[in-house]
């Protein structure tokens, strides 16, 4: 039986479980002789949970041990002596005989795979018939344990919500041990890195230069400030100074002087830029905003100015954030309580001069905390950085020049065909560590500065 035919068994007999649960524990409380210390359907999900979940776990766990089992199998049939004693090779037989077993019909390239698509074929299906077997049992075993369990004082709604506080424990769990993984993947290709090249090259380094690179000292071409540099000229500057008063200006017009039928219709379509994808923006940017950007600039004097620029990535990325700084901006203003701002008009305060001296600052912890994420999600953005920048690692005041940022310059290293090993492709990694870094710090601080928002009016 396959899996997804298995699932829905398995989840068959979960219903089965829950009604019949369900049906006992209402039989408990005919005539009022015995009040049920949780309702019917507590019941029916208690064993609902000890039907499922079980035979879910071996199923979990079957589907990794089944391929080790089956391949222990193909190997002492006497066609798999003519396999190769190389790993990779004889892996790669094992995998496309594996391939036509599972396609009724198709043909194995290789001779020897061939042979052994018919005790590939037996042999999975009769581990997939044992799996089957075990999780059936373990499920009807288990089920019938929890039903023999029904009474009517026992605590059914206790114990399935600590059943449902276990899986959203689970889940958080994979959620950390998800950005763990990641982090601790950057760190140990990054050290890799370190180990050729030096941190304070790497870290204080002006010149960058990936594509010659000296063996004798790697760290010289891979100076990083030039990319550091790009990536907050673009994404701290450029795009807050279009984000920020654009994003701070309608959210004091959506929560001061629109009315609520505006406001209704003009938030959710600001909110829409939010939803684009960074692919959009950067067709946008590439064949709308930089052309612009160049024929302004040699009308200001630049004649040999590029299409590929700072000011035209970093205008469609301020775009790109409004959103963001609007609706933290929004909440933050709405959330000012009402009896300060009436306070003010009644003081005679006209209503721009509410807005400035009394909404904004009191509203300015959560309009700076809104302000930080979207400068980590800025710098953290590649597509319109990728069709609209370049790859020329300047340090560069000029908004009309050239400027990579380090999302470019990763995605530059991993596309390429250098080795893995390489101080070049590695590089990528460092780079991916120190922006995990950064934006990991950005983060923090915009937490706290909406804790402390938060402390302030709740």
């Amino acid at each position: 039986m396959n899996a997804l035919a298995l699932l829905f068994l398995i989840a068959g007999l979960g219903l089965i479980g829950w009604l019949t649960a369900r049906a006992r524990a209402a039989g408990f409380d005919r005539g009022g002789a015995k009040r049920l210390h949780s309702l019917p359907a507590q019941h029916g999900f208690f064993v609902a949970i000890w039907v499922v979940l079980p035979a879910l776990l071996f199923v979990a766990a079957w589907s990794a041990v089944s391929p080790t089992l089956v391949k222990q199998e193909v190997l002492e049939h006497p066609a798999a002596a003519q396999l190769p004693q190389f790993d990779f090779e004889r892996d790669a037989l094992l995998a496309e005989a594996s391939r036509v077993a599972d396609e009724p019909g198709a043909t194995a390239f290789d001779p020897v795979a061939q042979q052994l698509v018919a005790p590939t074929r037996i042999a999975e299906t009769r581990y997939a018939w044992i799996g089957t077997a075990i999780a059936i049992l373990l499920a009807f075993a288990s089920g019938a344990l929890a039903f023999t369990r029904i009474r009517a004082n026992f605590p059914a709604r206790s114990r399935v919500e600590r059943g449902v506080m276990l899986v959203l424990l689970v889940a958080s769990l994979i959620a950390i041990l998800t950005t763990l993984g990641i982090f601790l993947s950057l760190l140990w290709e990054s050290l890799r890195f370190f180990g050729q090249v030096s941190i304070t090259d790497f870290l204080f380094g002006t010149h960058w230069s990936p594509q010659v690179i000296d063996p004798a000292r790697p760290g010289k071409s891979l100076g990083a400030v030039p990319l550091f540099w790009g990536t907050f000229f673009i994404g701290a500057v450029i795009a807050m100074i279009v984000a920020i008063p654009f994003g701070l200006m309608s959210a004091i017009y959506l929560t001061q002087y629109a009315a609520p039928k505006v406001r209704r219709w003009m938030k959710p379509i600001l909110e829409i830029l939010a939803g684009v994808p960074t692919v959009v923006y950067g067709y946008f940017a590439a064949l709308t905003v930089a052309p612009a950007v160049r024929d302004l600039a040699v009308a200001l004097g630049f004649p040999y100015a590029s299409s590929e620029s700072a000011l035209a990535a970093g205008l469609v990325m301020g775009v790109m954030i409004i959103p963001f700084v609007s609706s933290m901006a929004d909440d933050s203003i709405a959330a000012v309580p009402t009896a300060m701002r009436d306070g003010s008009l009644a003081m005679g305060a006209t209503t721009s001069e509410t807005i400035s001296r009394v909404l904004i600052p009191a509203a300015l912890p959560g309009v700076v905390a809104g302000i930080l994420l979207a400068v980590s999600r800025a710098i953290g953005e590649t597509m319109i950085v990728v069709m609209a920048a370049s790859g020329a690692a300047n340090i560069t005041l000029n908004p009309f020049e050239s400027a990579t940022t380090v999302t470019k310059q990763i995605v530059d290293l991993l596309t390429g065909e250098s080795e893995f090993d390489s101080p070049k492709t590695l590089a990528a990694f460092a780079l991916g560590l120190t922006l995990f870094v950064i934006t990991l710090m950005l983060n923090i601080v915009a937490l706290r500065v909406v804790k402390r928002y938060r402390e302030a009016y709740e």
